[in-house]
């Protein structure tokens, strides 16, 4: 299966070549989320198909990959089936109508489980949508069930979760990522079109990194994050994992914008950020700041970067090495808040968590206010001082890990975590793929620009995807 996904764009790129035949099956997954939504606006696919397709993948090799917590097999097919029957009478609603996505499962979905991963929340179902989730159901998305992550989104391995460690497509005896492994696993082993994620600390670049995929943390603020449950008020954001820039593109189109509920969100004009991967690059200025990013990096990943480089080099206008400000303490943050968040149910049901994540929360029980006062007014400094590096440069790059998916049995998941610090700007970074060790794990490579610069992200992204061929591999389920 190495080379589905090209063989679909070219062999069955048409509406006429697709015939629609029962014999390409769960083949009809490897397509990107533009590839299956062309094929729905032109009725050469229908819902029904795309949906049955993902749930026969899910069906066959969720149980080795533990991606998904709840399969909503019968509530997809019935908005399969309504999706259907709209677009049949002309009422398309746009590129994501009759796609089956799968939401990280701390984003909350009406009348379906929202666990967290955690033994606290088994049972909890909500009764209202996350504002994603809301937005992506207005526009068509068929909803396939809600995906593993690290308990609460509350580290980087996605081993430490109620439901089960997750495991690597690639090699399943390495870590996915996390905190959204489950969506890593999803969308690269073709269980769905795209999935949202959170990232508080690069939990959304981590797993797309590690599992050969797309992962885009937008601007802090542009995405709501009401209805997800909090890590980090101050960190937290909502991101897609897809297969191709350009479906994060599309994903964006539809969960980018303000909402007046969600004291985080940012009023600002939305770009249309499809049109934006038509932007020519050539003028686009680079910075590479190699304290820290590129120190004491794997040999191959040193390579695989080195050489995206090159490529990023031809198509852009200048390359320079900048030095970024001090991020200043991001744990006394997110350790401060998400025991704030947690305070209640830590006192009173501590046996309900994993043994890490109750160990993290209970030391900073008694946090001290005045280190937690001052790291919160050093990131709002620290989101003003970044601007001054973009009006030198447009964009930054960087390794997204600086280490490929270490083995599950590694103390901690492994680590060579890059993308802590872009949280803390609250800027804009995507993870794209660069490359794979000679053992076959993939590596990847992060692009980040100035706030709410998305536009800039995604034209090179998309440029250099377009210019490798990274992105076309598949792991071999």
């Amino acid at each position: 299966m190495t080379t589905r996904r090209a063989f679909l764009a070219t062999g069955l790129g048409t509406a006429a070549s697709l015939a629609l035949r029962p014999a390409f099956g769960e083949d009809l997954a490897g397509l990107t989320l533009k590839q299956a939504s062309d094929l729905l606006r032109t009725k050469a696919a229908s819902p029904i198909q795309l949906t049955q397709a993902c749930l026969q993948r899910i069906e066959r090799y969720n149980l080795a990959f533990n991606a998904f917590i709840t399969v909503t097999k019968d509530q997809a097919l019935l908005a399969a089936r309504e999706a259907e029957a709209e677009i049949q009478r002309g009422r398309w609603r746009g590129p994501l109508h009759g796609i089956p996505i799968a939401l990280k499962d701390n984003i909350d979905t009406a009348g379906v489980r929202t666990t967290g991963a955690s033994q606290l929340f088994e049972n909890r179902v909500p009764e209202t949508d996350a504002e994603v989730a809301r937005r992506l159901k207005n526009a068509g998305a068929i909803l396939l069930g809600k995906l593993n992550l690290h308990e609460f989104a509350y580290g980087g391995s996605s081993n430490v979760t109620h439901f089960g460690t997750m495991h690597n497509p690639w090699a399943p005896d390495h870590v996915t990522g996390g905190s959204s492994g489950g969506a890593g696993i999803a969308v690269a082993s073709d269980f769905c079109y795209a999935a949202l994620g959170t990232d508080t600390a690069g939990s959304v670049r981590m797993p797309a990194s590690h599992c050969g995929i797309v992962g885009l943390k937008p601007t802090y603020g542009l995405v709501s994050t009401r209805g997800v449950l909090t890590l980090s008020w101050s960190l937290d954001h909502v991101g897609p994992m897809c297969k191709t820039v350009e479906d994060a593109a599309i994903m964006m189109n539809i969960i980018a914008g303000f909402d007046e509920l969600e004291p985080t969100s940012v009023e600002t004009p939305i770009p249309d950020y499809t049109r934006a991967l038509r932007t020519p690059t050539s003028k686009l200025r680079l910075g590479i700041a190699r304290r820290p990013f590129f120190e004491n990096l794997d040999p191959e990943v040193a390579k695989a970067v080195e050489a995206a480089m090159a490529v990023l080099r031809k198509i852009t206008a200048t390359t320079i090495d900048v030095e970024l400000p001090p991020t200043g303490n991001a744990a006394t943050l997110w350790g401060s808040e998400a025991y704030a968040y947690h305070k209640v149910w830590i006192t009173q049901s501590p046996e309900k968590y994993q043994p890490g994540t109750r160990a993290q929360l209970q030391r900073t029980a008694n946090a001290n206010g005045g280190e937690y006062a001052q790291a919160r007014r050093d990131l709002d400094l620290v989101r003003r001082e970044i601007r001054k590096v973009f009006a030198k440069v447009d964009l930054l790059i960087a390794p997204t890990m600086k280490t490929p998916p270490a083995l599950l049995s590694a103390p901690g998941g492994g680590g060579g975590n890059n993308n802590v610090a872009f949280d803390m700007y609250g800027v804009p970074s995507i993870s794209v793929p660069c490359g794979f060790t000679s053992s076959g794990l993939p590596i990847g490579l992060q692009i980040s620009g100035a706030h709410f610069a998305e536009t800039n992200v995604l034209a090179l992204a998309h440029a250099y995807e377009q210019a490798t061929e990274w992105h076309k591999r598949d792991p071999k389920l």
